[in-house]
């Protein structure tokens, strides 16, 4: 047996291949996959998920490390039976929780001499101070809302939004001329306690992590429209213990926030009301989302679970304090994960009677992030068809992105700055 299945499993270099690990509070979603360099592409030749215990994760972290890496040991399995291959190496994994913060930040300078092109060590000193302002903020911030001083914080992702000299917005800033310059870079950043316990499942697996990644930062970068000015979204990825909420402003990501609720309130909700297990009434929430219920049954967990809609709601529209600006938030809403599916916030979300108090516009439209709707990335097994899958695939999408990165220099000079910070 052991000789046969050695015969079936492909000879395909295991440098070709990856996975993309989403650890959620409900799930764990692995994506394997093998990137296509001569269409740039990922081809995702495996899937798997399975259910975490509950108690393995808290509000999108890690608490039960030994729990997790079994059940991720189980789904990665999963993934490496369907493709016919073994012991996958390569990983990038994503990061959520109410402690991961994505910000946008902006320098605006001018130069002594505009008439001089900017070059490399220029660039440099440019980048580098927008990083450092951005980290200095970020560390405030999370000191407050934590009420620790010390806490210790690591930059995890970063990415130029948007560069402008003397008005005119231009891709790689290299070799120009001009006297006012504005630089803006989004990162992320996740505590390190979070980011241990990710390196430690990895370890644990034999899993070489190639990278890191917010999740929202993950899911805006992989669509398609992304980077065209003219686009503006709000996305929402509701999860089974956190809501992340990522607003992309004239094409580019401006910044992340995630909020401790998910789908597991509605669970927990149905079972307090039915009298029912966990897993009975997450069985009726399934039920429910996937309109398989019969209709009376419907309207009333639509009324069971209006007040936990209301506190999600406010939890929302705390998240969307955090990019009040003089520009008005894009009416576009986009929904991802597992939570997205319950009829229940779309409907709340429509109803708009939420946004009062908010500057965003009236013409509101709520729609669904779909697997199709994630770029460089193909599911050759056709089994992602459900917005639960964008996390993994926006993932995996991030991967085949950092391979074939076009600005070269540019990236170059800004990874440096941020190895410098993460040092």
């Amino acid at each position: 047996m052991n000789f046969l299945k050695k015969i079936t499993v492909s000879k395909r270099k295991k440098s070709d291949l990856m996975l993309s690990l989403d650890i959620g509070t409900e799930w764990v979603k692995v994506v394997l996959f093998k990137i296509d360099d001569e269409k740039q592409k990922g081809v995702v030749i495996g899937q798997g998920q399975v259910r975490q215990r509950l108690g393995s994760m808290t509000s999108g972290a890690v608490s039960d490390i030994k729990s997790v890496i079994a059940t991720c040991r189980e789904a990665i399995a999963q993934a490496e039976e369907q493709a016919k291959v073994q012991k996958v190496k390569k990983v990038i994994m994503g990061i959520a929780g109410e402690l991961v913060k994505g910000t946008t930040t902006t320098v605006h300078y001018e130069r002594a001499n505009p008439e001089i092109r900017i070059d490399l060590p220029e660039l440099r000193n440019i980048l580098q101070k927008v990083q450092w302002k951005a980290f200095d903020r970020i560390k405030k911030q999370l000191a407050w809302e934590t009420g620790q001083e010390t806490i210790d914080v690591r930059l995890i992702n970063a990415a130029i939004v948007s560069v402008k000299i003397d008005g005119y917005r231009i891709t790689n800033p290299m070799g120009f001329q001009g006297r006012d310059v504005s630089i803006s870079i989004f990162n992320a950043y996740a505590p390190m306690i979070h980011l241990g316990a990710l390196q430690r499942i990895a370890d644990e697996l034999g899993l070489e992590v190639v990278s890191i990644a917010a999740e929202p930062y993950a899911i805006a970068q992989s669509i398609g429209v992304y980077g065209d000015p003219d686009f503006g979204a709000v996305i929402i990825d509701i999860g089974g213990g956190t809501t992340d909420v990522a607003v992309i402003r004239n094409g580019g990501l401006e910044g992340t926030v995630m909020f401790a609720l998910g789908g597991r309130a509605f669970t927990k909700r149905l079972a307090k009301s039915f009298g029912v297990s966990f897993n009975e009434a997450e069985q009726i929430k399934i039920q429910y989302a996937t309109e398989g219920i019969r209709a009376d049954w419907a309207v009333k967990i639509d009324k069971i679970f209006k007040e936990d809609c209301s506190v999600w709601l406010s939890g929302l529209e705390i998240a969307f304090e955090s990019f009040r600006s003089q520009e008005a938030l894009p009416s576009r809403i986009l929904l991802c994960g597992g939570g997205s599916g319950l009829p229940i916030i779309r409907k709340t979300l429509l109803n708009g009677q939420w946004k009062e108090d908010l500057p965003i516009s009236n013409s509101l439209q709520v729609s669904y992030l779909q697997p199709r709707d994630i770029v460089n990335v193909i599911d050759q097994t056709g089994q992602l068809i459900t917005p639960q899958s964008v996390a993994a695939l926006g993932l995996a999408s991030l991967a085949v992105n950092m391979k074939f990165d076009d600005d070269e220099i540019v990236n170059d000079v800004l990874r440096k700055a941020v190895k410098i910070i993460q040092d």
